[in-house]
């Protein structure tokens, strides 16, 4: 048997990335007493979601969106008809110390992981983690030094990084990605974010918080696609009053970098310049270093790889979970990938919860969170439902927190009145949609929400708003007898 140090290299398991799936799934294979390797190739463990990519993003919406809501940010000057001064009277926030409320954050988070690591007895290794053979891997420490380890079963944690376009590169300054754009310096005066998926859309509506000028631009011919139309209706709505200028169905002609910023002209025949420019157009995943060839496991074009219901790979005894399998790559949802995959790989099936259907959170301003299918799933399914709504404006709690765009969303069957989605959008979205999950998972319907008291005043008063509007439309009365 290898070893190393007197310390034995043979593992039950074996985790490349301590993002949020790596981690959840070494913690769940030690918590039933297998014995576990973690591989990091960072010198901090956490992963992209910790370090540069989920934690530190929404550490910079928050404070963002803190500032914007006084008397000097740009939604702290809005009224109840709308934007009601120049971009230019807005006071910038001050970025460096946005960014240093960021980096506590992620310092604080990241002892934390490694605290939960070692409570669970999980041996963690830094170096760059690769395959060598048949349940053989190993890992390249930083001082060149190699360290082989085999093991049963291994899981593929590794993430993903952004992928820039052919016409520029990043170079933290001008051009920014969704990890250099955590570098700046300065909120920028104006912005070109080019990309309305969830990254382009959170980062959009986070800069147009902080008073810069931000033009978001996309080759389709919509944002948001996988999203509810009505909620990303009520996004843009709101978009466009804060001053974001947003084009669709144009894609980049040419691209420059001048004195000022960048200067990118469209296909649209349209011209946009500005101090700086995001790129958020997808992410490759990072199995480059994996030697997957040696195993017999192979990527895409997108560095990602396939895998079965249980995140199997075809290679049995290798699961994969997260940003390297793509969609939804949200962090919650790989943290639940890395648990079914490790339950699965070691028989575990009574830690398996059975619930099918996750909540999504975007991270916009305003925020969204959904689940379950969209009005537009429903309508193509021909299943018969309606559809009932709660707007903030309505809600005493609503009114108190200053929030008369958001809007809840309760999509109900006709006949059986089950809860067949929830959409959000407002504040704390991301948060009350898990009464809509709980009610949802445990086979509840319309009557729960009708028959339940809520706090007063709160914002999950709109579940029951929601639901008479849905009952009213079912029944024509307000009451169940």
């Amino acid at each position: 048997m290898s070893k190393e140090n007197d310390i034995d290299l043979a593992f039950d398991l074996v985790v490349i990335g301590s993002g949020p799936g790596g981690q959840r799934a070494a913690v769940q294979a030690a918590k039933t007493g297998k014995k576990v390797a973690l591989i990091e190739k960072h010198s901090k463990m956490g992963g992209g979601c910790v370090h540069w990519g989920t934690l530190p993003s929404k550490s910079l919406r928050e404070s963002v969106y803190r500032w914007s809501m006084g008397s000097k940010g740009v939604l702290g000057k809005l009224d109840q008809g709308g934007f009601v001064c120049d971009l230019g009277e807005v006071e910038l926030p001050d970025m460096m110390r946005l960014m240093r409320r960021k980096e506590r954050v992620i310092a604080s988070e990241s002892v934390l992981i490694e605290e939960q690591l070692s409570r669970n007895h999980v041996k963690t290794f830094f170096g760059e983690g690769r395959f060598v053979g048949d349940h053989a891997l190993e890992v390249v420490q930083a001082d060149g030094t190699r360290i082989q380890l085999t093991t049963k079963f291994a899981v593929i944690a590794v993430g993903a990084r952004p992928v820039m376009p052919s016409f520029c590169k990043t170079d933290g300054k001008k051009v920014l990605d969704s990890n250099t754009v955590l570098e700046l310096e300065h909120v920028p005066r104006s912005m070109v974010v080019m990309g309305a998926g969830i990254i382009g859309c959170e980062y959009a509506s986070i800069f147009q918080a902080a008073g810069t000028k931000v033009t978001l631009i996309d080759k389709r011919q919509e944002i948001l696609a996988t999203v509810d139309r009505e909620v990303v209706f009520h996004l843009v709505d709101r978009f466009v009053s804060l001053g974001m200028d947003i084009v669709l169905e144009a894609d980049t002609k040419t691209f420059e970098l001048t004195k000022q910023g960048v200067k990118i002209s469209l296909t649209n025949g349209k011209t946009v310049e500005a101090e700086t420019c995001l790129v958020a157009m997808g992410r490759q995943g990072n199995t480059d270093s994996l030697n997957l060839d040696s195993v017999g496991l192979k990527a895409d074009a997108r560095g990602q790889l396939k895998v079965g219901p249980s995140y199997q790979t075809p290679v049995p005894w290798i699961y994969a979970v997260g940003d390297v399998i793509g969609f939804p790559a949200l962090a919650s949802t790989s943290m639940e990938q890395g648990r079914i995959a490790v339950c699965d790989a070691f028989g575990l099936q009574e830690h398996l919860s059975g619930f099918e259907v996750y909540p999504y959170g975007i991270y916009t301003i305003p925020e969204i969170s959904t689940i379950g299918m969209s009005e537009e799933e429903l309508m193509e399914k021909k299943i018969p439902y309606v559809a009932g709504r709660a707007r903030y404006k309505e809600i005493a709690r609503g009114q108190i927190v200053g929030d008369e765009w958001g809007m809840l969303k309760i999509l109900v069957h006709a006949e059986t009145l089950k809860i067949l989605g929830v959409h959000i959008i407002g504040d704390n979205a991301a948060e009350l949609i898990h009464i809509g999950q709980a009610v949802m998972q445990l086979n509840g319907d319309l009557k729960y929400f009708i028959r339940s008291v809520f706090n007063y005043p709160t914002l999950a008063e709109a579940y029951k708003s929601a639901a008479f509007n849905a009952y009213n439309q079912l029944m024509g009365r307000p009451s169940f007898a």
